[in-house]
């Protein structure tokens, strides 16, 4: 009997098969067939059922691209109203219709490029720059077309802080072609816009074609100028394509600074052609270096995603590996402290090594160092100063440098050196400044002892320095201070926007400094208006530049960055692009569609939920404490 039933069921299958026009081999490949599942939007949720042919189901992609007010776009767009219907077509039938200035085009076939690469990778089985297109499509599919009419006003090519990134995106289907209208003030808004469409465009599952909704319309712009990511190559080294692959990630949730914490005390992985000694004796090996045609190479490749790059030089505590050439070389020691123990006496984690005040070579060198750094990340209109973690015992037990100190007339307590400090970033922000063929950016300096509120305004300069609060809590007093005193911030805070936290301690027992382990929801609650709010009565918004997560590199290499940074950097993009009013539960399906489409495109990001959860919306939410639910599993 059971031997009947399976020649029937195999028969079956068989025949279904030729009727779909593919010929199934064995009961197996049953699985070829269309899902028995389909799927309808409800108050903004897709909810599964059984697609018995009776009620109008769709896949699960269709439903998630055309469900709620914002389908699957992320970050959330300011304003949307997007269709319920979808039109089929195919990626070699989507073209470019420029209306720009020549200064913008080259630009844009690049980013429209990307775009129809990004394209390409809606489908599952993509790999190595191409997807198997089936043949089986529709007639209407085949010929349905795709026009991107891409209006750009301005022929800005650089992003800066005064950068509107707006745009406009509309959405029309007449006939067998959709048009997709971009407008936007410049190249930066007209990229944003190409991603957001990139997100209007899914895989269909049975048809094996995509799918783009028939109308919609986006209106868009950031919340705040400055969107970062900080990614550390000193305490270990990532290879171009990681920053690549980095940066790839950043334009898709349209994050818009990249800040390259180059160097460090541990090593210096940058090649400098007048200061060859710096990579030769700072980089852990030869092969572990970034050339200045690596760097060049990023700075274009992040300016065409939309993205600029902030290159920092630590200083003057964090350096010391590359530095110790100097005796050698008839200038003296440059760095003083370098890998000195008991470390913890002289920083804040091994190795050590300070900037020698006493020294003038050292400003030499550090000019030639700004020089190079002006010249390959050209041009620049941020550049990181550091300056966090200065050990004031490190120089106070530094014989040369107490010795300087008292044949000038100073004394060795703590104001004494606050002020070499000062002395030390003020000289430090002309020569940057003189390297910058005289032209002066914006500096940001790292939130530090030399700025708390009774010595901030002796030593920093609010018209020339924005600080960022890094290793500050949320619910520290000094942002509110700064705010008060009219100091422009970035919020960086450690316990909600360090990717980092929440592991084990590489330098002994227990969880590291700066547990527990931040995850997306933090990150994506924590909102810097709020926190002005909370300590001043304000948002300060003309205040708060923006925000940076920060993915210090003690314990990640290349080999963990992606689940490391994703999908939480993601969770900061929102809040910094949107800033929305709500918590993360509202925006907890499209942040999960969004991880997944992530991996769609190459990224190894960390998976929020199981497969189920996703296919479930809103079933894997908890409706009471954990604790509770835990006892009624005991015996």
């Amino acid at each position: 009997m059971i031997q009947r039933c399976n020649e029937i069921m195999a028969t079956t299958l068989a025949v279904t098969s030729l009727l779909l026009g593919v010929l199934l081999p064995s009961p197996v490949a049953a699985f070829l067939l269309p899902s028995p599942w389909g799927y309808r939007c409800e108050s903004g949720r897709c909810i599964k059922e059984v697609n018995n042919g009776i009620a109008v189901l769709v896949t699960l992609n269709q439903c998630k691209l055309t469900c709620g007010p914002f389908g699957v776009l992320w970050p959330q767009p300011q304003t949307a109203k997007l269709g319920a219907d979808v039109v089929e077509f195919l990626p070699t039938n989507v073209f470019l219709t420029p209306l720009i200035t020549d200064e913008v085009l080259p630009l844009l076939l690049e980013a429209f490029d990307i775009f129809k690469g990004n394209l390409e990778k809606h489908h599952p089985h993509y790999s190595s720059g191409s997807a198997p297109w089936s043949s089986h499509w529709s007639p209407s599919s085949a010929i349905h077309g795709v026009e991107v009419k891409v209006q750009v006003q301005g022929v800005e090519t650089f992003l800066t802080l005064h950068t509107n990134e707006s745009y406009e995106l509309h959405i029309h289907t007449d006939g067998d072609k959709t048009t997709a209208t971009i407008i936007a003030p410049n190249f930066f808004g007209a990229r944003h816009a190409l991603e957001t469409l990139t997100q209007l465009v899914e895989y269909h599952e049975n048809r094996g074609t995509l799918m783009i909704v028939r109308t919609a319309s986006v209106y868009d712009v950031p919340a705040f100028k400055y969107r970062g990511l900080l990614l550390d190559t000193s305490r270990n080294f990532f290879s171009v394509a990681a920053i690549e692959r980095t940066l790839d990630t950043m334009a898709a949730n349209k994050l818009n600074t990249f800040h390259w914490h180059i160097t460090d005390s541990h090593s210096f992985p940058l090649y400098l052609e007048s200061l060859p000694n710096m990579a030769f004796y700072g980089a852990y090996t030869p092969s572990q270096i970034y050339h200045p045609h690596d760097v060049r190479h990023l700075v274009q490749y992040a300016r065409v995603r939309g993205i600029r790059i902030v290159p920092e030089l630590d200083a003057p505590a964090h350096v010391g590996n590359g530095w110790q050439w100097g005796e050698t070389h008839g200038l003296g020691k440059l760095a003083v402290c370098v890998n000195k123990e008991p470390w913890e006496s002289y920083c804040v984690e091994p190795p050590c090594g300070q900037l020698n005040l006493a020294n003038p070579n050292m400003y030499t060198v550090m000019a030639k160092i700004y020089k190079e750094l002006a010249q390959v990340f050209s041009p620049v209109d941020l550049f990181h100063f550091g300056g966090d973690e200065v050990n004031l015992n490190c120089w106070n037990t530094t014989e040369e440098i107490t010795s300087w100190m008292t044949a000038n007339n100073n004394s060795l307590d703590a104001d004494a050196y606050y002020d070499q400090w000062g002395v030390f970033l003020n000289k430090a922000q002309k020569l940057f400044t003189e390297s910058n063929n005289a032209v002066e950016v914006a500096g940001i300096v790292t939130a530090s002892s030399l700025t708390v509120a009774d010595r901030v305004e002796q030593y920093v300069n609010k018209s020339q320095f924005i600080i960022q609060m890094r290793v500050i809590r949320t619910t520290d007093p000094i942002i509110g201070e700064l705010l008060r005193k009219n100091y422009r911030l970035i919020i960086s805070n450690y316990d909600a926007w360090y990717l980092d936290c929440g592991v084990g301690d590489w330098l002994g027992e227990g969880n590291n400094w700066c547990s527990p382990y931040n995850s997306w929801q933090t990150v994506y609650d924590h909102s810097p208006h709020d926190i002005a709010t909370r300590q001043t009565g304000s948002s300060r918004s003309d205040q708060i530049v923006g925000g940076e997560a920060a993915m210090w590199s003690e314990q990640v290499d290349e080999s963990g960055l992606d689940a490391k940074l994703w999908p939480r950097g993601a969770a900061l993009a929102e809040r910094l692009w949107t800033n929305p009013r709500t918590n993360w539960q509202p925006a907890e399906t499209r942040f999960i569609h969004h991880r997944q489409r992530l991996v769609k495109r190459g990224v190894q990001a960390e998976r929020i939920q199981p497969e189920w959860c996703y296919q479930n919306e809103g079933a894997c939410r908890r409706q009471q404490p954990l604790l509770p639910v835990l006892e009624k599993c005991l015996p």
